[in-house]
């Protein structure tokens, strides 16, 4: 449900506010509340846990998630939320794609059409709103 309303509180508050400085705001309380909650669990006492491969692929998802919501808060000042989010969530076929690849996941053939139908909802939910 919160990534439900994420979209749409986004699409509110970037009116009359650059995207780009909307997406630092959000940015900037999600990492606030991350710290907090790394804190509250005690989580940050096992900072030693993270060798250099975490270091790498933490670091190559940070890059990835900074390079999404900048394009994302972008899309989402010009455009409206509906299809904005239901093009963002069609990267579940990237995901699939690099899991199987990167992972070693498999996918069952009801993984499959789960996936192909997502696309094609993805689809319709851009075209269909203005």
């Amino acid at each position: 449900m919160a990534a439900g309303v994420t979209s749409v509180f986004a699409k509110a508050g970037l009116q009359e506010v650059p995207s780009h400085l909307g997406n630092a705001v959000r940015t900037a309380i999600v990492l606030a509340l991350s710290l907090t909650v790394l804190w509250w669990s005690g989580e940050h006492q096992k900072t030693a846990t993270l060798n250099g491969r975490a270091w790498l692929f933490l670091a190559l998802s940070g890059l990835a998630t900074a390079v999404s919501w900048v394009a994302y808060f972008k899309a989402l000042s010009i455009g409206s939320a509906t299809p904005v989010t239901a093009i963002d969530k069609a990267s579940l076929v990237v995901t699939m794609i690099l899991a199987i690849l990167f992972l070693g996941e498999t996918l069952s053939w009801r993984g499959g059409i789960g996936v192909m139908l997502i696309v094609a909802g993805s689809l319709l939910a851009s075209s269909g709103s203005k």
